[in-house]
């Protein structure tokens, strides 16, 4: 059922977080109800943008004893539906609390508002001749607070892991409206439970994130990028046993020939060589020393003679790099045309090639018709599936279609002891299979977790459970 504020509580609001940090208009509830997931339609009751620490805590007293639930918001760049507010919510965006507080050249580590966009702490680590390295496609847009909520992990996990990585410190409000100061930059803290650790990836069920310690490291030399076709999927295991034996790969992505074929229908990239291929590989890597390429050479050489690879190439400047990564980086774009309906899924790498298989069965015996679009971060076992809309199916009965499909795909995810959900998030769209990655144990556990933390269930109720 959805609530609407009366005009005393509007009057309320306005006093917590400062009235010109309210907005009820249409326009504005419109923009920041939803995120990328377009599957439920957006109906806040109001949207509010906190500004300082004091007010995110009056916001959540005002929650508690309104029984008014909230919704945090950062770049809203998400597809599981997690920052969606569809049920009369208020919408807590996180956008002006975008500081950086502190910079610390010793310790390499950056303190910073939630509201902080990615690309922005990227762009100041590097003018710091340092590195942040959690990147993915919504960078431009998505925050440091979202990043922090979902565990964020995009395509340069294989080297340098997910954004839990790189926080040595946060500051949460919590459903009580209490303010807890994690861990505070430490490297080393061993005094029990690391409360931290729970609200990375808690898709603010838990609490809110008013600040991030953010680690930095050496800014890498130069990225090369290496695209190659390849036979069959199996090759795509062999390609990547044989370069990890070899060199420290920052990233390897898949893409298949469908893929490839709507970024290019775009018509602003070129095929990358002559040669078709089923699939292909992009490999990043840095040039380390002058024996580098020398060892690029031999591993692509022997995946020739072995049969693995049909054709490929190599960056030749920072340009050329960026133009190869685009055609893995447009592909979601290219096909959004489509409403793809997106799987977001994960198993132990040396399981992906039978895993795939055994998907893209389940999918052709249900409903044959229906295009498939593969891609993903194979090297660290996540793989994304993505259904298109056929033009002559109506979009509800498509999205029910594939939602049925989906009990059959996680029902393999269980099967290979996989995750239905790597790195998008539960949110509101994976919330009913999570049973098929959790044990009734764990989520009972979890529960347990949410109530003591946010007893009153004012923080994104109806997510993850």
């Amino acid at each position: 059922m959805q609530r609407m504020l009366t005009s005393n509580q509007v009057t309320a609001l306005g006093e917590a977080v400062g009235h010109s940090q309210l907005f009820t208009n249409p326009e504005t509830l419109q923009h920041y109800g939803t995120d990328w997931s377009r599957q439920f339609q957006p109906a806040p009751s109001a949207v509010v943008k906190p500004k300082t620490t004091e007010a995110v805590q009056q916001l959540v007293h005002f929650a508690n004893r309104e029984g008014f639930p909230l919704v945090p918001s950062g770049g809203r760049t998400g597809l599981s539906a997690g920052a969606v507010a569809a049920h009369g919510e208020i919408v807590v965006s996180m956008e002006q609390m975008n500081h950086i507080h502190d910079f610390n050249l010793i310790d390499r580590t950056i303190t910073c508002g939630p509201g902080l966009i990615t690309a922005q702490l990227q762009q100041f680590a590097n003018d710091k001749q340092l590195f942040y390295p959690v990147d993915f496609a919504s960078s431009g847009s998505s925050q440091i607070g979202g990043n922090i909520a979902t565990n964020a992990g995009g395509i340069k996990v294989l080297r340098y892991g997910l954004t839990r990585d790189w926080i040595t410190g946060l500051k949460v409000v919590t459903g009580t409206g209490e303010l807890l100061n994690l861990n505070k930059g430490l490297i080393k803290n061993a005094t029990g439970y690391d409360l931290r650790h729970l609200f990375i990836g808690s898709e603010g069920t838990l609490g809110i994130i008013v600040e991030a310690t953010v680690k930095l490291t050496r800014k890498p030399g130069r990225l090369d990028v290496l695209v190659v076709g390849v036979s069959a999927f199996d090759d795509l295991m062999h390609v990547l046993q044989a370069f990890q034996a070899e060199l420290e790969l920052s990233a390897f992505e898949f893409f298949s020939e469908e893929a490839l074929q709507h970024v290019l229908a775009a018509g602003t990239l070129k095929r990358p060589f002559e040669a078709n291929a089923p699939f292909y590989a992009l490999i990043e890597f840095e040039h380390t020393s002058e024996h580098t390429l020398d060892q690029v050479m031999a591993c692509f050489q022997k995946g020739l003679d072995q049969g693995w690879i049909l054709d490929g190439v190599i960056s030749q400047s920072d340009t050329q790099a960026a133009t190869l990564w685009q055609l893995r980086e447009n592909i979601s774009e290219t096909i959004s045309h489509f409403t793809p309906y997106k799987n977001d899924l994960s198993v132990n790498v040396s399981q992906v090639p039978d895993f795939l298989a055994e998907v893209q069965k389940q999918i052709q015996r249900l409903y044959p018709d229906y295009p498939i679009i593969w891609f993903g971060h194979i090297g660290d076992g996540n793989v994304h599936l993505n259904i298109l809309k056929p033009e002559n199916v109506d979009p509800t009965v498509f999205f029910q279609q594939c939602n049925m499909a989906s009990q059959e795909v996680f029902a393999v995810v269980e099967q290979f002891g996989g995750s239905i959900s790597a790195e998008h998030g539960v949110g509101m769209i994976k919330k009913p299979y999570l049973h098929y990655s959790r044990s009734p144990e764990e989520i009972a556990a979890m529960r347990a977790v949410k109530a003591v933390f946010d007893p009153n269930n004012i923080l994104n109720p109806g997510k993850l459970f």
